[in-house]
């Protein structure tokens, strides 16, 4: 399997696990106060958290592919819009042809707007920047509604996996 095929199935897996804790935090008591949720006080909100994961899969695609994105400056207001962020990120991944994505091995430079410059290679990239940072930030969101008191759990977070599941063989 290629880096990109990886990558891909990871944005589709974990946008849907978004998407699901999205969901459950619509019907909670708080209602759309979670958005404004943080772990901590020099942490952002869970609306932010929302919108940086949206972003993240433009951004890798933008600097892999050539792909012509601008990432949103504006966190969502309602769990409405956050669900719109999320299908439009999804779409993008399914847009995405792995044979479009660059040799593992090809050179990816960016730059953050603290002024930090990496250069790696285009593996190295996907497995040491786009996807820690994708992780962080769902992790985050994940922290901030179960700290809220949303009754989530590990199958809430990685739910793609009951498609593997064997049923118990009978006794």
């Amino acid at each position: 399997m290629s880096y990109a095929t990886a990558a891909l199935a990871t944005y589709v897996n974990m946008l849907a696990t978004l998407d699901h804790i999205v969901t459950k935090a619509e019907a909670h008591e708080k209602g759309e106060a979670l958005l404004q949720a943080r772990l901590a006080e020099d942490m952002f909100p869970l609306a932010t958290q929302i919108r940086f994961i949206c972003n993240m899969p433009g951004e890798a695609l933008a600097r892999l592919t050539g792909l012509d994105f601008t990432s949103s400056d504006t966190d969502p207001s309602t769990f409405a819009e956050a669900h719109e962020r999320i299908a439009g990120a999804r779409a993008l991944v399914a847009a995405s042809d792995p044979a479009t994505w660059p040799a593992a091995g090809d050179p990816v430079e960016f730059t953050l707007p603290n002024g930090m410059t990496f250069a790696m290679q285009a593996h190295e990239y996907c497995r040491d920047w786009a996807m820690p940072q994708f992780y962080f930030h769902i992790t985050a969101a994940y922290a901030i509604l179960r700290a809220e008191g949303l009754p989530l759990g590990k199958a809430d977070f990685v739910g793609y996996m009951f498609k593997y599941m064997k049923q118990p063989n009978p006794a």
